[in-house]
């Protein structure tokens, strides 16, 4: 493609990045064939387990462990959350193993009442939510 944009406009330049960063990467354990997506003639569809919720409870400690514990970070009020939503059972599943406060989901839980679980696009919807309260709330950081 980006031969094509080059070679057949002219003046056209082409910058090409990849960037590839992971802090860090769990595969919970039970975990297969928890979430399966297919792509239908009526879309995405998902089916999901119905212990969903307990796999990522029961998974949750060793991922955030592996993340952050090179970073010095085991108090995980002290940071700020955007979750994927999944469904209200997974996020009070995770604010109770995790000792969260109600205000670290805030923003997840908002997004998930307003629009549902809309798969990957909750995490960006999640995003613009934290940063109109921050703005609103004259927070001098989004999180905060």
């Amino acid at each position: 493609m980006a031969k094509d944009l080059a070679e057949n406009n002219k003046g056209a330049r082409v910058l090409v990045v990849c960037s590839r960063s992971r802090l860090s990467h769990s595969v919970a354990q039970h975990a297969d064939g928890a979430i399966d997506g297919h792509v239908r003639e009526a879309g995405l569809t998902f089916h999901l387990l119905k212990d969903v919720p307990g796999i990522v409870s029961k998974n949750i400690d060793k991922a955030l462990f592996e993340a952050f514990n090179p970073l010095n970070i085991s108090d995980y009020n002290s940071i700020f959350w955007i979750a994927h939503p999944g469904g209200p059972a997974i996020l009070d599943q995770v604010e109770q193993k995790l000792g969260l406060k109600p205000e670290r989901m805030r923003a997840t839980r908002e997004v998930l009442s307003e629009y549902g679980n809309m798969s990957s696009a909750c995490v960006l919807f999640i995003l613009d939510e934290m940063r109109r309260k921050s703005i609103k709330d004259g927070l001098k950081t989004t999180g905060e």
